[in-house]
């Protein structure tokens, strides 16, 4: 385990950085985050090993999260009318190795959005493959372990 605070407070900053994009909305912004190869993830099965093999929640690479992107802007995309609101909290931040340019990093999550006089709550893990690049770091892979993969949910409108 790593015992450097910077680093680890650097992987910090760069988690929350990417909950406020989410909750505030800058889209554009979160995407920018990913490495070219880089892919968003929700498993449907507790411990799915196999994206492709089996079916998932979401399995978007770079042009697959271009795609939902600009769904979210488009001014029919009446699944996000009125806008969906939301607020992320991460904690129990936890570094698989002190890989500095390639670390794998495990947090908690709790996020609530809120529709139509409508509040949910999502909660679970998030697993994030990062590579440095430049001064800060690309997502590689960003898996979203839900507790409830397996039950029946809504639309996940805007990312996890």
């Amino acid at each position: 385990m790593p015992s450097d605070p910077v680093f680890v407070r650097e992987i910090e900053e760069f988690l929350y950085h990417e909950a406020r994009l989410l909750d505030d909305r800058q889209f554009e912004d979160w995407m920018a985050l990913f490495a070219k190869d880089g892919v968003y993830w929700i498993p449907a099965m507790p411990e799915q090993e196999d994206p492709l093999g089996e079916a998932s929640i979401a399995y978007e690479d770079l042009q697959l999260i271009d795609v939902r992107v600009r769904r979210l802007r488009h001014p029919e995309n009446y699944s996000d009318q009125p806008h969906m609101r939301s607020r992320r909290i991460i904690g129990n931040v936890m570094l698989e190795s002190d890989d500095r340019d390639e670390p794998v990093v495990r947090s908690n999550f709790t996020m609530v959005d809120f529709q139509n006089d409508e509040q949910r709550i999502f909660a679970g893990e998030y697993v994030h493959s990062l590579r440095r690049s430049g001064k800060g770091y690309g997502i590689v892979q960003k898996r979203v372990n839900l507790l409830n993969c397996d039950a029946p949910m809504g639309a996940i409108v805007i990312p996890l």
